[in-house]
């Protein structure tokens, strides 16, 4: 499929990937729902690209909203390719800091938000005989490290569902791509990031000192998501789409020694792992 062909929904486009990844879509020719809570931050997105952008205001914890979002792209372009889940925030705090309702919330933008979308759209790609979901998850949905439990627990709930959904709708010519961004220069360390009011000094140390370091790099971080964009619109395209993607060297050195050192446990462990089996019956074919 040429991008020239297709038409996108993107959630989440006032800043950051999803602002840059709805104008790589628009400059490669594809014709784009772009959306977010307030019109006017992406008003100047629909002035650039009269004939091919729709702007459109959608917070996706709002049930009307997403179905209104769905059904008015499907309306106005006549058919919907390829559905990104970008919108959601970082939250931080050690797991004892954790305030419930700032957390729920957190879960309803980054995980319900993004599995209601889909379910939005998967009547209508079912229908139409193909479709694709991009998810912009995050390196905190593949790890997991002091300050970000409860953001990485949104995104590995998030990595779960989605690859379970992909193995059930391959069948329908659907697929479904996660992409894990490493430190990438947008704002969610930085004016989109939620912090915890409540400080407790026994983690002040290796908690608190670990988010001040997220805070500090804000605007100096290596990943360009200039680059990531496009690279997202060549998986919204391309014919045979990787499950998943990490972005960032940074990343990618990092996962595979998690990797390393989880075969590592695996093969240390194994007579362990195997020894809770029945014992194989003598003379079982």
């Amino acid at each position: 499929m040429e991008a020239k062909d297709s038409v996108w929904l993107i959630t989440g486009c006032s800043t950051g990937f999803g602002r840059e990844i709805a104008q790589a879509a628009l400059q490669a020719g594809a014709r784009v729902a772009v959306t977010a809570r307030r019109l006017e931050a992406i008003a100047d997105i629909g002035q650039c690209w009269p004939e091919t952008a729709l702007c459109l205001a959608l917070d996706v914890t709002d049930a009307g909203q997403r179905e209104a979002a769905v059904a008015q792209a499907i309306a106005h372009f006549g058919q919907l390719d390829v559905l990104v889940n970008n919108a959601g925030y970082g939250y931080v705090a050690a797991v004892e800091e954790g305030e419930d309702a700032a957390v729920r919330a957190m879960f309803e933008a980054n995980f319900f938000g993004a599995l209601h979308m889909a379910l939005a759209v998967l009547p209508h790609f079912r229908a139409q005989g193909s479709g694709r979901i991009l998810n912009n998850s995050s390196q905190a949905g593949l790890m997991a490290n002091p300050g970000t439990g409860y953001y990485s627990a949104s995104k590995y709930a998030l990595e779960g569902l989605m690859e379970a959904l992909g193995k059930e709708v391959e069948p329908f010519n659907i697929q479904v791509v996660s992409v894990q961004p490493g430190a990438f220069r947008t704002d969610w360390s930085g004016r989109s990031m939620q912090r915890s009011a409540r400080r407790m000094p026994e983690y002040a140390e290796h908690v608190g000192s670990r988010l001040d370091m997220i805070a500090a790099i804000d605007g100096k971080q290596p990943g360009d998501p200039v680059r990531a964009a496009q690279l997202f619109v060549q998986l919204g395209t391309m014919d045979d789409p990787p499950p998943t993607l990490v972005l960032g060297a940074g990343l990618l050195a990092s996962y595979r020694d998690k990797l390393t050192q989880a075969a590592a446990r695996l093969d240390a462990w194994e007579q362990a792992s195997v020894s809770v089996d029945y014992p194989p019956q003598e003379g079982a074919g």
